[in-house]
């Protein structure tokens, strides 16, 4: 069987596929893979022939988008639409990652899918171009939707908390932003078991559009910090909540970008797991320094 491509081949989200789907999944990455190269696109869909596609490659630095956000585009928007479109042409799906950041945080609610977009920061404009240029691009695309992601591998939050909690007896976490935390490994899980789906049934037209698929559950930052902590084992540093405006940053976070991910199970018969768990199974492995979630067959 022809494999599933997935680009973003060093992020955390694409090691995680790659982990859990072994010889199904291919990973490719900069340089062979880059949207700033747009031949690259192209000839690795002709070199690999895929089944499928999953998209995990993205500009995620949050911050320094404010001050490119021409390049964080061709990242987000521009090279997103072009993979669309080859996915168009091969006739084959475009499983598309993107963000809570699409929206402001400011409904006091869960974000549906049929929500309107109002994102804070160039980050955020730029997943949400992204995401309609997808839809726009390929008629066969699913647009994910996820949030806070974390696993034991890369930079993330719960790896920073966990390393600061070993050297440093007071932390201080922003505790007025709630989102969702997901767990890497549990979010490869959901775009395996949907293609998988696919597989099975072909493409269907109600599979299609945009879904969210975040951790079941909700925290704060500092929830989430106090989490990470609490499941190393080791005696837990002082953890103080703090305001975003104590903790002031280029970008503007959503304050409240929950993800209500009903859509998903509706449509594919998945809800990601309570994120708590993940979170505590995530810091065991970092700790341990394993990197393959349980029951995965990576070498």
């Amino acid at each position: 069987m022809r494999p599933i491509l997935v680009t973003g081949g060093g992020g955390q989200l694409a090691v995680a596929l790659a982990n859990l789907g072994g010889g199904r999944v291919q990973r490719v990455g900069r340089p062979g893979f880059d949207f700033d190269r747009p031949e690259t696109l192209a000839a690795t869909l002709r070199q690999v022939e895929p089944r499928m596609v999953v998209n995990a490659a993205a500009w995620t630095a949050v911050d320094a988008a404010e001050a490119d956000e021409a390049a964080a585009a061709r990242a987000n928007t521009d090279g997103p639409a072009r993979l669309a479109g080859l996915c168009a042409e091969a006739g084959i799906p475009l499983i598309h990652v993107s963000t809570d950041y699409v929206f402001d945080g400011d409904k006091g609610a869960p974000y549906l899918e049929t929500d309107p977009t109002s994102p804070t920061g160039a980050y955020g404009r730029t997943k949400a171009a992204g995401e309609q240029a997808v839809l726009a691009s390929c008629p066969q695309a699913i647009v994910l939707r996820t949030s806070w992601v974390y696993s034991a591998t890369g930079r993330n939050f719960v790896r920073t908390m966990v390393e600061a909690g070993a050297t440093r007896p007071v932390l201080r976490v922003v505790g007025d932003q709630r989102g969702c935390p997901t767990s890497a490994d549990d979010l490869a899980a959901a775009i395996l078991a949907i293609a998988e789906r696919l597989d099975e049934t072909g493409w269907r037209p109600g599979y299609g559009g945009i879904f969210h698929a975040a951790g079941t559950g909700e925290a704060t930052w500092h929830g989430l910090a106090i989490a990470a902590l609490e499941a190393t084992g080791r005696p837990m540093p002082e953890v103080i909540a703090i305001r975003t405006e104590d903790w002031p940053t280029p970008a503007r976070r959503p304050a409240d970008s929950r993800l209500d991910c009903n859509r998903l199970e509706h449509v594919f018969g998945i809800r990601l797991p309570d994120w708590q768990p993940s979170v505590a199974g995530t810091v065991r492995r970092l700790l341990a320094g394993v990197t393959a979630p349980p029951g995965s067959d990576a070498r």
